[in-house]
């Protein structure tokens, strides 16, 4: 029996004893060709640059014939499962688990800890170090957005008709995982069309603040403040200024007057601000009648690892001012609130929301929250059409990084073991049953 397994030997004969001391051991060589029927190999040798076939032939023992050992080596990471999927039935799970935000809590009281500074942000000031890396993260955004619309002319982007899948490809995928409507009727296929780039970065609003530090957005307010990308709401507050969106700046830290009461400290007497510095240019978004494909292979390869360049910038970015800038999101759906405590709007829609009057549980948001990656199956061969029946060997990828990746870029080290380029696919179902 043959198996494909990395770091694992692959013995290719069988031993047989020998009937008595004195005579030569006997055996029966069953393939001579130690690579047959190994097919998946080369799939290995598509997707791992570094796999390495090495055969070594150890010391025949008294009553045991020569072995024939293949073994395979690859540079990569172990594969990795993806992150877990919650139904709409599940709470999220909070970042800090709370038993270690109370040992956390016991053990400041029992040392008697000196107090942290508060920061900037919690008085009402902006940290200045992170304004560039704000605007960064703002242009960044914008040219994931562009060079998307420009790749999704040229790298095929199928989207369901029913739910919200979205698959990488000339053919969309076999797999029967639709869960939109009447998906019983379909037995779980999926029917394909044309995605746009609303399906590839998912449009993620959230509530305009002018003060951060004001009151809660009650019930009442909720269609009257406009909600903008969570993305550009969070580099809003952390420095970046928009004339269609104005926000209150402080000079000067903010006086307490009670637990949740403050008054803004007394600015005249400060002299003038000197005046910035001239400030990066922010980008603007292409409007689709202007969209234009790249005109040559070369273009669209620049165009992809410009396009990862920028993927990367924003999530680190965004990841940095995070850490500054409290961000919440609910337990039970995907609304995100950029500022310290969420706000009141009672329209939560989740699993049970009639026990809660549609309010929302606020926790930590995390960078998932924020910037969700649209997971989608990874495609190691583009004229190959992916088969149902090898669905494990399979891997996963961000739809922005299989976009890129299709479109000539190489793939970035992080995200290689979920994409599973350390399994070898096998050519045909019936190699898939022989593998252990």
């Amino acid at each position: 029996m043959d198996s494909v397994c990395l770091n694992s030997i692959v013995t290719t004969t069988v031993l047989v004893h020998s009937k008595g001391r004195n005579q030569q051991p006997k055996c029966r060589i069953l393939r001579c060709n130690p690579l047959l029927n190994l097919s998946s190999l080369d799939s290995l040798k598509r997707t791992c640059s570094g796999v390495a076939l090495e055969l070594k032939l150890k010391s025949p023992s008294e009553k045991l014939c020569p072995v024939q050992v293949v073994r395979i080596r690859c540079d990569h990471p172990q594969n990795a499962d993806l992150p877990r999927y919650y139904s709409r039935k599940e709470k999220k799970p909070f970042p800090i688990p709370i038993v270690e935000l109370r040992r956390a809590a016991r053990d400041r009281m029992k040392n008697r800890l000196p107090k942290r500074r508060v920061p900037p942000p919690k008085i009402g000031l902006v940290i200045k170090s992170l304004v560039p890396v704000a605007y960064n993260v703002y242009n960044a955004r914008i040219t994931v957005i562009n060079n998307l619309k420009r790749l999704m002319k040229v790298v095929a982007v199928n989207g369901c008709k029913w739910c919200n899948e979205i698959h990488v490809g000339p053919v969309g995928h076999p797999f029967k995982s639709c869960r939109g409507s009447k998906a019983s009727q379909r037995k779980g296929h999926h029917e394909w069309g044309k995605a746009v780039i609303e399906d590839i970065i998912v449009p993620l609003e959230a509530y305009h603040l002018y003060d951060r530090l004001g009151k809660r957005i009650s019930h009442e307010e909720r269609f009257s403040i406009p909600r903008i990308p969570a993305v550009v709401e969070l580099c809003i507050q952390a420095g970046v200024d928009t004339p269609e969106y104005p926000t209150k700046r402080r000079r000067k830290p903010i006086i307490w007057t009670g637990k949740n009461e403050f008054v803004d400290a007394d600015e005249s007497e400060l002299p003038d601000p000197e005046p910035e510095s001239p400030k990066p240019p922010m980008l603007t978004e292409i409007p689709y009648p202007e969209v234009e494909p790249p005109s040559s292979t070369e273009e669209t390869v620049l165009l992809a690892e410009e396009t990862l360049e920028a993927w990367e910038k924003m999530r680190v970015g965004a990841n940095k001012l995070m850490k500054m800038y409290p961000v919440r999101v609910c337990g039970y759906c995907p609304e995100v609130h950029i500022g310290p405590s969420g706000h009141k709007a009672q329209n939560c829609g989740a699993h049970k929301h009639q026990q809660r009057n549609g309010q929302h549980g606020w926790q930590t948001a995390v960078l998932d929250d924020l910037i969700p990656p649209r997971y989608v199956w990874h495609v190691p061969d583009v004229t190959q059409p992916l088969q149902r029946e090898l669905r494990s060997f399979y891997g996963q990828a961000p739809a922005v990084i299989e976009i890129c990746v299709q479109a000539g870029a190489e793939v970035p080290e992080q995200y290689k073991p979920t994409m599973r380029f350390d399994v070898g696919i096998p050519s045909s179902i019936k190699e898939a049953e022989m593998v252990v």
